[in-house]
């Protein structure tokens, strides 16, 4: 059951929130609220998918399990039997589970039915609330919204409004099947209204702490005396008001789900003068100096550092306004771990594109591409304060550049200073910091719970699943952890 909580302060934005107001620690907090806090919200909300009656499923062995539960709530099934024996683009058992279910043959650039269909069981929802930065949907507001998507856009959709239908009301067409960020971001935006999940998101919030708090060290004035050992989320932060005001809130919970996503923090080289006031980490800086009319075609080269789809992107870019552009990489263009040598051609022309201008048109050689210059297997040395930067081949030789800007778009990491040591302790290896691809947060793969800190979850790139298609598998996870916690606190 609830346990009394006076809390020491509230923001009066946050106390709209019915649980927010009632002096009770929250079962769950979501912090962030990008498409895998979105999912979440959605199942917690009472929403619970059912496996269709008489669907089939293309997979023999997932087919003969469906069988034996047709008609039955996921929720309700043994995961960890039933995503036995399934191979899929990611690590999580889970995650691959529920998109074989949602998309029975998604990687064979099929559209076969899916197998599920969903109720909404008010019985079952689960008081939550979801702090975001800005508007439902995440860092999908902050990328440049004319840029395609990787994915697929039915592989960004999330259960209970299709992709499709929603586009086509809208009058939006898709691109070789994929979508522009700021469709996606749109979506989600909408998603979270036409739902009815909006009264349990609290945008403009910023979170500044988050830390455990156990009952037996409970302080007057903060919690009222709690049963011995129960353990409880502190949660600080601030809410931006339309002002620009800032309103402090501490608010407390039993659970709490990360779901901060890493577009937060762009990596860093780690070199010397990298902090200098023209060297960016954001492909929208770029944007806005075009905008700004601070590039032209007659300015020193822009120099964009990485290999990845965004510095493609910051390519193209700069291309598209004839401004020069010296693209440096550490990679051979040929190295099989390249994005491009991944992606089908004939869906992702532009970036193909891009990879021929890197195989084509080196610095040493010339090409058809004017005004472009690749520099493989090369990495930074230095920036100096006259916007010169040294760039050092494979053999050790070094080459001085005259350029106008600099672009580092070598990835990103997730921004967890909430967190004590910005949440190293949690990670896999807690020597290094979190990273979505390297070092994920350590959870338990059925119920995506922190191996270090009980009531603790991660969800999405925090979890290692990177694309919206896979969030989801975490998502039931964690919301059929929490309806079991639910239960056995009800039974004592």
């Amino acid at each position: 059951m609830d346990l009394p909580l006076a809390q020491a302060a509230m923001s009066p934005e946050l106390e709209q929130f019915p649980e927010t107001s009632e002096r009770q620690p929250l079962p769950v907090v979501i912090i962030g609220n990008g498409p895998s806090a979105i999912c979440l919200s959605y199942f917690l909300s009472g929403h619970r998918p059912y496996v269709r009656k008489g669907a089939v499923h293309p997979n023999p062995i997932l087919q003969r399990k469906l069988q034996d539960i047709a008609g039955s709530s996921v929720v309700e099934q043994d995961l960890e039997f039933l995503s036995e024996g399934l191979e899929g683009r990611s690590h999580n058992p889970l995650a691959v589970l529920f998109d074989a279910l949602v998309r029975p043959d998604g990687d064979l650039g099929g559209r076969a039915e899916s197998v599920l269909t969903w109720r909404l069981e008010p019985k079952h929802l689960v008081p939550h609330l979801v702090l975001g930065k800005g508007p439902p949907g995440g860092a999908w507001h902050s990328i440049e919204g004319s840029m395609f998507t990787l994915s697929l856009g039915d592989w960004m959709e999330l259960p209970g409004l299709h992709f499709r239908d929603w586009m086509r009301r809208r009058r939006r067409n898709l691109r070789n099947d994929r979508a522009t960020t700021r469709d996606i971001a749109q979506y989600y935006e909408h998603y979270v209204k036409v739902l009815g999940l909006q009264q349990r998101f609290a945008s403009g919030t910023v979170v500044t702490s988050v830390k455990p708090l156990l009952a037996s060290s409970a302080v007057e004035d903060r919690v009222e005396p709690l049963t011995a050992n129960r353990k409880l989320y502190e949660i600080q932060g601030f809410h931006q008001t339309a002002a620009g005001l800032q309103s402090p809130f501490c608010i407390h919970a039993e659970n709490v789900v990360l779901a901060t996503g890493t577009y937060d923090s762009p990596a860093w080289l780690g070199e010397d003068g990298e902090d200098l006031p023209y060297v960016f980490h954001k492909i929208s800086d770029l944007e806005t100096a075009l905008q700004k009319q601070r590039l032209s075609p007659d300015s020193d080269p822009v120099l964009i550092v990485g290999a990845g789809l965004t510095a493609a992107d910051a390519v193209l870019t700069a291309r598209h306004s004839n401004v020069p552009v010296i693209h440096t990489f550490r990679r051979a263009v040929s190295d099989s771990g390249l994005v491009f040598n991944q992606l089908p051609k004939m869906m992702y022309p532009e970036y193909h594109k891009v990879h021929q201008m890197m195989t084509e048109q080196s610095l040493t050689s010339s090409g058809p591409y004017k005004g472009y210059s690749s520099l493989p297997k090369h990495r930074v040395v230095r920036f100096s304060a006259d916007k010169k930067c040294v760039l050092e081949d494979a053999s050790g030789k070094r080459t001085v550049f005259n350029i106008s800007m600099a672009f580092v778009l070598i990835g990103s990491n997730p921004n967890l200073s909430f967190l004590p040591s910005h949440g190293k302790h949690l990670a896999l290896d807690p020597e290094q910091p979190v990273n979505s691809r390297r070092n994920p947060i350590d959870t338990d793969p059925f119920t995506y719970e922190s191996v270090q800190e009980p009531g603790l979850y991660a969800l999405g790139p925090l979890a290692g699943d990177s694309f919206v298609r896979f969030l989801q598998g975490g998502a039931l996870a964690v919301t059929v952890s929490l309806l079991k916690k639910r239960n056995v606190d009800l039974m004592d």
